[in-house]
């Protein structure tokens, strides 16, 4: 399994964003939309075995809010980032006036949340990695045999607040590259290294099995 927590700090979390206009008033959905996309499309299919939990922190709890969505269970997922951006749109929108976490659409969750509370929680959890450009070259190693967990960052640093949380929890830190990448392709290298290293003849067998 594979489970991925982004934190965007600039999304509207009430939704109240034009899809003209992601990258600007949107606070970078462009950017967030295109990551969601990544985590789970495939060339004809989703990927079945990946999670993703985006954190919206841009205003304080109550108003700040948690979407959740499950490969296994996901639907209306399309590759291109004005549709994704549509669905977690409407997925905020309607949490709005919402009291309690509720199923937006199939797969896809939303709730209100404590941004800090939730990062500290996903961080407890073994197997979890800080994917940062000032990490250690990441070659798909990481995990405890049965589940990768990675925190991500949209393309603003972490508040200072996450970054004292991220460095005391002692995760691992790790990186794809020399360069600075969008969000969405730190995405794509971290599949793809998991991919390679699951299809290596000595490489973890997920599903329980050896190979």
């Amino acid at each position: 399994m594979r489970r991925f927590l982004l934190i965007a700090h600039r999304v509207p979390p009430s939704g109240e964003f034009t899809l003209n206009d992601l990258a600007g008033g949107g606070g970078r959905m462009d950017e967030v939309a295109r990551a969601v996309s990544t985590a789970f499309t495939l060339s004809n299919d989703l990927r079945r075995d990946t999670e993703l939990t985006v954190l919206f922190t841009a205003a304080p709890p109550p108003a700040a809010r948690k979407v959740e969505m499950v490969g296994a269970r996901l639907r209306y997922l399309n590759p291109d980032e004005r549709s994704t951006a549509a669905l977690l749109k409407n997925a905020l929108v309607r949490s709005v006036n919402f009291p309690r976490e509720f199923e937006s659409s199939p797969g896809l969750r939303v709730s209100a949340a404590d941004p800090l509370a939730e990062l500290r929680a996903f961080l407890a959890v073994p197997g979890t990695t800080w994917m940062t450009e000032s990490g250690t070259p990441f070659r798909g190693e990481s995990g405890n045999g049965a589940a990768h967990r990675f925190v991500i960052s949209d393309p603003y640093e972490p508040s200072d607040d996450e970054r004292r949380l991220l460095e005391a929890s002692g995760v691992p830190r790790r990186s794809v590259g020399p360069r600075s990448l969008r969000t969405s392709q730190v995405v794509d290298l971290v599949h793809n290294a998991l991919d390679l290293a699951e299809a290596a003849p000595d490489g973890p067998d997920l599903s329980g099995r050896r190979a």
